[in-house]
């Protein structure tokens, strides 16, 4: 947004102001001593946390207002008011005042300057902590950097990606796609492309969301991130090419307000699908659909026709060819609708990336896993709820072809074909009134060995070990409604379990995992044989 209050509160430049000493993505809060999202007050310089650590810098801005209030209009008006700070990890800028994100600048420019200038900075932090690295590395002296685990010594190699401005939804998703391996491997051997050239090429640029730009790929920023995410980086990865791209794309998502995390997996997927159907920069279809058939096999007749997701439906290209998210995340259910009255039964195939479970209304006062009020919801209720037969209401009548009109009818669901990544979905958001409320209930998952045999149309032509799947990422969301709160994801890697908190990245165990209120969970298919526990 354009805002008004620059001019009387942007008031230090890069010569006069004080800044810390070392990178400005770790800066410390000057009251609480975090360096997890620093901000920098462009009246004074003063460094202060974000809104989820401890609102410091919101605080400091309050602080500042209170003295204010003393004095005459005319008074306030002269007086810088601590109003516009910038997050030293993105580079945005926000004002308490007008609550929001701000694009423009004053007429000197004073704000680009300072970005500039805390770029420079890191730039410069990094270069002395690469040449630092060197060193260690020289010297075989890295113990301090690397942890055991299991009896032998290994490195941390997660990176963490920088918040943009309420963009834990995004961080979260790609943090769980980044540990699907055969997902991620796919676009991490795709060929780079540049897509910038002349005075900007291979340099990194800041994006304000305002600029044109139409030469774009989803696919290329996307392939750009995940290869950011695992190289062993200790600075967290800003994915703001990416983000720049979303908003290009994905208009539902401009705006630094806060987004459900699986309304955007589900557009993400679906326009990398899109676009690796009709190929992308200079890369061939042909050359991209060959390397889909070895993923897919016979399986690409999954998705003809109409792409059709269970909230979004966008017409397929090119006959539906299938691509690695169709190929991966696809599967088939069938729909069993049969009429009441003369006993009519239709059938149809509906392609599926995610299934979206209810949580069944008898488990949704239960908010934790020790509390004694009744037996504890699993995944398992979840997934019967939304397989077992049910009566469609008065809103639902079925037109029976045979009656010649709408009638009551049953519905049943059946898994035709299961995909090689199960992505569940467990419907925590539900609208009450004018409020979209959430469903706070804790739903037990199993960790390894989630059997899907049961839910299949012909469960006697599925091999042994073809129904079972074991946990590769969860979703958690965290806070009371959709449009607040914040998103963390927790993900296995290599046999290790990581909870991934925007750029902050750091071990955890099983024990913890289990303990979180899902809302998004991603089970890999299972290839060998790998133990008999089952759900």
């Amino acid at each position: 947004m354009e805002c008004p209050h620059l001019s009387s509160s942007v008031c230090i430049t890069p010569d006069s102001a004080k800044f810390p000493n070392g990178s400005p993505s770790s800066w410390c809060c000057s009251v609480c001593r975090s360096n997890k999202s620093p901000w920098v007050c462009l009246t004074c310089s003063s460094v202060h946390c974000g809104r989820y650590v401890n609102g410091h810098a919101k605080k400091h801005y309050e602080d500042a207002q209170v003295p204010l209030a003393n004095h005459k209009k005319s008074e306030k008006q002269d007086k810088p008011q601590h109003t516009v700070c910038m997050d030293c990890s993105s580079y945005s800028t926000y004002c308490y005042r007008c609550d929001d994100f701000v694009v423009n600048d004053t007429k000197l420019g004073l704000v680009q300057k300072v970005r500039e200038h805390l770029q420079n900075l890191e730039n410069s932090a990094f270069t002395a902590d690469r040449h630092r690295k060197r060193k260690l590395l020289e010297n075989s002296s890295l113990n301090t950097k690397l942890l055991k685990v299991n009896g032998s010594t290994t490195g941390i190699c997660a990176t963490g990606l920088r918040n943009l401005g309420n963009t834990c939804f995004m961080n979260a998703i790609l943090q769980s796609l980044s540990n699907i391996e055969q997902f991620c491997c796919y676009f991490k051997e795709l060929p780079a492309v540049e897509l910038r050239n002349g005075k900007t090429a291979g340099r990194r640029t800041y994006h304000t969301r305002s600029q044109g730009d139409n030469n774009v790929s989803l696919v290329e920023e996307f392939r750009k991130t995940l290869c950011a995410l695992w190289q062993g980086s200790q600075t967290a990865f800003s994915p703001e090419s990416l983000f720049y791209v979303v908003w290009k794309i994905m208009p539902n998502f401009r705006g630094y307000q806060q987004q459900d995390a699986h309304e955007f997996m589900r557009y993400l997927l679906d326009h990398l699908h899109l676009e690796l159907q009709g190929g992308f920069n200079g890369v061939s279809r042909s050359a991209i659909l060959q390397e889909n058939s070895a993923l897919s096999g016979s399986n690409k007749c999954c998705m003809k026709g109409i792409y059709k997701t269970n909230s979004l439906e966008t017409e397929g290209k090119e006959n539906g060819a299938s691509t690695v998210v169709t190929a991966i995340f696809g599967g088939i259910l069938q729909n069993e609708v049969n009429c009441l009255i003369c006993g009519t039964e239709s059938r149809k195939f509906d392609p599926f990336l995610d299934l979206s479970l209810d949580i069944p209304s008898q488990f949704r006062n239960k908010r934790s896993k020790n509390q004694e009020n009744g037996p504890v919801c699993s995944l398992r209720d979840c997934l019967r709820s939304f397989t077992d037969l049910e009566e469609l209401d008065e809103t639902e009548l079925y037109m029976c072809h045979k009656c010649k009109k709408k009638q009551k009818s049953t519905k049943k669901f059946w898994i035709q074909k299961l995909p090689k990544v199960l992505c569940l979905h467990l419907k925590r958001f539900h609208w009450t009134a004018y409020l979209r409320n959430k469903v706070d209930t804790y739903v037990e998952f199993p960790l390894r060995g989630l059997d899907m045999k049961c839910y299949l149309l012909e469960p006697e032509n599925s091999g042994p070990e073809s129904c079972l799947y074991d946990l590769a990422a969860v979703v958690v969301h965290h806070g009371s409604g959709v449009g607040s709160g914040h998103y963390t994801a927790y993900a296995t890697h290599e046999g290790r379990w990581f909870h991934f908190n925007d750029s902050t990245v750091t071990l955890t165990d099983e024990d913890t995992v289990v303990k979180a209120k899902a809302y998004i969970l991603f089970y890999v298919e299972r290839q060998a044989k790998a133990g008999s526990d089952k759900l």
